[in-house]
């Protein structure tokens, strides 16, 4: 490899770790298999658990009032303590503070990084949405609201403190931005966390976006010609599509400059090559309909900043709203693109995250980024949902594009694995990201034939989940050494401990299932001043 080919290849931004919490799937894991198994995640609610809820009983029987929505499980459960909050703070908190701190130090560790021990620059890139916890669920209860302040309410609730709060409870000492663009507010905010690696203003980028609004079990108006679906379900790119539904979710990433995360043995998802944002200024039809030549410009630029053909780039994670005015421009715009350097047909597949949770709005380009990630990771691309026959505005046939509609085997065809996500935000501010698959990494070399695990936690509950959560992740193709190193450096150390000393996976997964007393050691190890030895061996004078 010339010297030009490898600068090349050292090039982008890694993405090392991943967080998340999506409509049925509290784990990135849980949310593969749905997108593995082609799963709606959409609940339809019964009237009663709609009146439950607070709906006006005149609405149940409204034929435009659509009784569906896309659910986040247990918003309402948070470990206050952990984070140093009293319990009248954490019930005056939105939900989309407490999750996305929760989804904040769960990334970090997904990284393998401990911030107290990190001595770079972490920086936060995050938005969320509208507080409508503080609108619903505390507006009206005015004690509480005085007993605590009007600061402390409004810092806990306003979207503009969800980065700093995190910067503050995990003492980061990057920037730390609030973004506001709208659906395209996280993936926006992984396009500034990229930029922000480049210029050397931070050493590790959070990046990502939540949005939950309550109450969770209500439903929504259809209106003909708007954005939301008629049915509750979103039809992307299809004949019949009328719109989408909307859904609470959060997605974070952790970002580190390639060079770097390769020289540092980190764990690498998908590398980001190109990142570009814009804005459709005002050549388009209304301030909230998406333009062609907006999208056309930013996905181009990403493109071009990545240096690829896009006749190589085999998959688009659209934004995919299934809209009949903006699918069919968001399929322009890309033809645009990729007809300026190729005429094949048919090579590059197209999918929307949104026919399975809906659309999660400040969290929605973070979460189709997640799932390219896990896609370029399995080498597999996971079917599009409820797409039959294309919108009669769409010409498929004569374009690079096939909507995905089967779990399908993601061919590399001489070239590494490529993709590209799209987020495009109500009011024009458009984000698009390329992909490219992780590089091939030599395994670690010999090590020492037995490994000390270590775990630790704030209380012996959770001292126990922690060595549940090991046991079940740990698996025959894990170096039992990587393990341990991430257990060791990667994890802050609490009261609360177990160690274990093993040969193999096998006999930690053993060892963990029996806690033999003479295997696993337990012990509180209560806080204290500790003296200083000072040892002096000498030099065998």
């Amino acid at each position: 490899m010339d010297n030009q080919a490898t600068r090349n290849s050292l090039k982008g931004i890694a993405i090392i770790g991943m967080a998340g919490r999506f409509p049925g799937a509290k784990r990135i894991d849980e949310f593969w298999y749905n997108l593995y198994n082609g799963v709606e995640s959409i609940l339809f609610f019964t009237d009663e658990e709609l009146l439950g809820s607070g709906v006006e009983s005149v609405l149940l029987s409204d034929p435009n009032y659509i009784k569906a929505g896309a659910v986040l499980e247990d918003i309402e459960m948070f470990d206050a303590q952990f984070f140093g909050f009293s319990p009248r703070e954490a019930e005056a908190m939105d939900p989309q503070h407490r999750l996305f701190l929760e989804c904040a130090w769960e990334a970090l560790e997904n990284a393998g990084y401990n911030p107290e021990a990190d001595k770079g620059l972490t920086g936060v890139y995050a938005g969320g949405n509208l507080s409508s916890y503080l609108l619903n669920n505390l507006s009206s209860n005015r004690g509480l609201i005085e007993s605590l302040g009007v600061e402390l309410t409004t810092s806990g609730n306003d979207k503009d403190y969800i980065p700093t709060r995190v910067s503050y409870k995990l003492n980061l000492h990057g920037p730390s931005l609030n973004v506001s663009t709208a659906c395209s507010t996280s993936l926006v905010a992984v396009h500034l966390g990229y930029r922000g690696l480049l210029s050397y203003e931070c050493d590790l980028a959070l990046a990502g976006g939540i949005n939950i609004q309550v109450p969770q079990q209500a439903g929504y108006f259809y209106q003909q010609g708007g954005i939301a679906s008629p049915d509750g379900h979103c039809r992307a790119f299809d004949a019949k599509a009328q719109g989408t539904i909307f859904g609470n979710g959060v997605g974070i990433v952790i970002l580190k400059r390639l060079e770097d995360a390769l020289a540092d043995g980190d764990c690498i998802h998908a590398v980001i090559k190109g990142s570009a944002i814009n804005n459709d200024g005002a050549l388009k039809v209304g301030y909230t309909a998406p333009s062609v030549d907006g999208q056309a410009e930013v996905i181009a630029e990403s493109q071009a900043i990545a240096g690829f053909n896009p006749e190589t780039i085999t998959y688009i994670e659209t934004h995919g709203t299934g809209t009949a005015l903006g699918d069919p421009i968001e399929i322009r715009a890309l033809e645009n693109v990729f007809r300026a350097s190729t005429q094949k047909k048919g090579f590059c597949g197209i999918g929307s995250v949104k026919t399975n949770i809906g659309h999660l709005n400040s969290a929605a380009g973070a979460t189709g980024l997640i799932k390219t990630v896990l896609a370029l990771k399995h080498k597999q691309i996971p079917p599009s949902l409820h797409f039959e026959n294309p919108n009669p505005e769409i010409d498929f046939a004569n374009s690079p594009f096939y909507v995905n509609t089967q779990l399908s085997e993601w061919k590399a065809n001489g070239t590494p694995r490529r993709a590209g996500v799209s987020s495009f935000g109500f009011g024009g501010t458009n984000a698009h990201v390329v992909l490219e698959e992780a590089p091939v990494i030599e395994p670690s070399g010999k090590s020492r034939p037995w490994q000390l695990l270590l775990l630790s936690a704030k209380t012996s509950s959770a001292l126990d989940t922690a060595t549940t959560n090991l046991s079940q992740y740990l698996h025959s193709e894990l170096n039992l050494a990587d393990v341990a190193y991430t257990l060791q450096v990667g994890r802050r150390a609490f009261n609360y401990r177990r160690i274990l000393v093993c040969q193999d996976i096998e006999d930690a997964k053993n060892a963990i299932s029996t806690l033999e007393p003479k295997r696993v050691l337990t012990q509180f190890q209560e806080p204290r001043e500790r003296p200083v030895v000072f040892m002096f061996s000498g030099q065998g004078a």
